[in-house]
Order: C-alpha cells, then sequence, then structure tokens
C-alpha cells in the first residue's frame, strides 16, 4: 500500500528586532509539526530591516535547518507587508502566521488547523481572551477592530489576532493583492466568508519589547479605513447633506430673527463658532479624499509593496 504523502504546513514569521527569540519560536515550530508525521513545514522568516541582527539569527537558522527560508527586506514596510512578502514565497497546502517574540502560543497549533483540516473553515484565527500588551496596544486593536467590524462587514464576534491559518486558496487570491497598502486582515475576509475564531491564551512576552508604536497603529487603523471600503467617503457626502441642511435652517432662523427683533445685534461669537465648526469639518473631510486620492496616485506609480534585498535558503532560486 502506497504511503499517503505528507501535506505541508507554510509557516511565515515577520521579524523585527527579534534576533533572540526567533530562533527559538522556528525551534517550536520544528518539534510541534514533528508530533504529527504526515505534516511537514517549511518556514518562510521576513526580516523587516531590523537594526539588529535578527539577519544574522535567520542565516544562522537556514544554515541549520533546510525547511528554513530567511528573506531580507532593504526597507522596512511594516508588519503586514513583510507577511505579503511571505506569502509569495510559500508553497503549503496550509499557511500560518506566527509572530517573532514567542507570545503566539504555538503548542495549540493543531487546535487552529483543525476547523481547515475537517473543512468547515478557509481561515482560522486565535481569539484572546485577554491580550498581553500594554493598554495603549489594546486600545489601538479595539479601535482597529470596531473599524474592521463596520467597514468589512464582519461579526463583532469575530477577531483579529496575529496567530492565524489560511488554506492555500486564500493564499492563493491574498497575494493578487499588488497596491504599496496591504491590510492581511482585510484581503482574507474579503477572500472568503468562512472564518472562525479559537480560543486560546496568549503567551507573556519573555524576550525583548514590542515595537508598534502609535504612528505604526494609525498606519494600519488608516490602511483598514480606506483599502477596502468606500464607506468613510459616503460619510463625508451625509455630514456634507447634514451641515449644509443645518447651515440652512440657523440662516432662517437668523433672518426670521432680526425680522422680528431688529433691535438684536448679530453676536461676533456665535459666528465664529458656526465658521470654525462647519470649516473644521470641511478641512477634515478634505483630508479624507485626499487620503483616498494620495494613496491612488502612489498605487498608479507601482510603488512596492516590499523590495527583496537577499532571499537565503531553499527558495533563493525560487521564480514565485
Amino acid at each position: 500500500m502506497a504511503l499517503q504523502a505528507q501535506r505541508l504546513i507554510s509557516f511565515v514569521i515577520p521579524c523585527y528586532c527579534s534576533e533572540g527569540s526567533v530562533g527559538l519560536v522556528i525551534d517550536e515550530i520544528r518539534e510541534v509539526v514533528s508530533q504529527r508525521p504526515e505534516f511537514s513545514y517549511e518556514v518562510v522568516a521576513v526580516n523587516d530591516c531590523s537594526p539588529d541582527n535578527t539577519v544574522g539569527a535567520l542565516r544562522a537558522a537556514v544554515d541549520a535547518d533546510p525547511n528554513v527560508t530567511a528573506i531580507d527586506l532593504a526597507r522596512n514596510g511594516g508588519r503586514h507587508n513583510a507577511l505579503m512578502c511571505g506569502c509569495h514565497y510559500v508553497s503549503g497546502d496550509y499557511v500560518v502566521f506566527v509572530d517573532d517574540d514567542q507570545q503566539c502560543p504555538l503548542d495549540r497549533l493543531w487546535d487552529l488547523l483543525e476547523p481547515l483540516l475537517d473543512g468547515s473553515a478557509d481561515v482560522s484565527i486565535a481569539r484572546y481572551p485577554k491580550k498581553k500588551q500594554s493598554w495603549f496596544k489594546n486600545l489601538g486593536s479595539t479601535v482597529n477592530d470596531a473599524g474592521a467590524t463596520w467597514l468589512l462587514g464582519k461579526s463583532g464576534d469575530l477577531k483579529f489576532s496575529n496567530f492565524s491559518a489560511m488554506r492555500r486558496f486564500v493564499r492563493d487570491e491574498v497575494v493578487k493583492y499588488t497596491n504599496p497598502y496591504p491590510y492581511l486582515s482585510g484581503l482574507m475576509f474579503r477572500s472568503t466568508s468562512r472564518v472562525v475564531n479559537v480560543d486560546m491564551e496568549e503567551r507573556e512576552r519573555t524576550i525583548g519589547e514590542g515595537h508598534y508604536t502609535f504612528r505604526k497603529s494609525l498606519s494600519l487603523l488608516i490602511n483598514s479605513f480606506t483599502s477596502f471600503s468606500v464607506k468613510p467617503l459616503r460619510i463625508a457626502t451625509f455630514l456634507g447633506f447634514l451641515f449644509a441642511a443645518i447651515g440652512t435652517l440657523f440662516g432662517l432662523f437668523v433672518v426670521v430673527r432680526k425680522l422680528l427683533r431688529p433691535q438684536i445685534a448679530m453676536g461676533w461669537s456665535s459666528t465664529m463658532a458656526a465658521i470654525m465648526l462647519i470649516g473644521g469639518m470641511i478641512m477634515l473631510m478634505l483630508g479624507l479624499i485626499g487620503e483616498y486620492l494620495g494613496r491612488i496616485y502612489i498605487s498608479i506609480n507601482n510603488s512596492p509593496q516590499f523590495v527583496v534585498r537577499e532571499v537565503m535558503g531553499k527558495a533563493r532560486d525560487d521564480t514565485r
């Protein structure tokens, strides 16, 4: 009887300032996958232009394990751009996204993959009852989740996190997106509606510290708002009509009031307040429109999602 071919699991690890932890993550991947002999693995680790010696740690991992591919990017583009880069180099039946800081509970890998293996889902995402991160990052996660719920039409109970898995066909759809502002959760969600959560506990960080700054959180929020929906522009249109109606009614009120009581002096303060309010809303809406136009301009100029400096490992000669 012929032996059944092993199914391949591809792990994509975005790396930034993780020279002390990424090797441990790869070691744990190797250990966990060895528990199921019917599966094999490959690791694609993407160094997002780290200022430390992360690329050296990845080079050592490549030398020690032929299943590891390391990609060194020429410029820092952010976590989602690094993940998109990794997606172009994987070839597995299932693609798993793992952070480089050991916080993703890899010991629960098979629980994460179970909905994909039994065919009940196309994307599986870890859901943490409590995230082991600062209040600032929790606030950012809450805002991003609320935005995704509204813009993408996902269920409020469905949560996004950094530990997730998807089937091969979803990866094939994700890499078709070539614009320079990827939002991976949105790309997965627009590829399939069969997305589920798997409850598990996030680990504590044991090495290093987080590098997700306010600027990066804001950039991710703007990406989620402008990449997959025109609803913000529709809000601008609605607010335009609303303030136009309010301005018209207020103007009629002032005229009628002046006609009925000619002795009333028109107030400078109320006039300035109205001007500042309406002017502020106009500038806000113009800024929103400008954000869309700017992204269109950058996209039609074919700005790259990522620039690869070097590929180390078995994918070195891969032309995918």
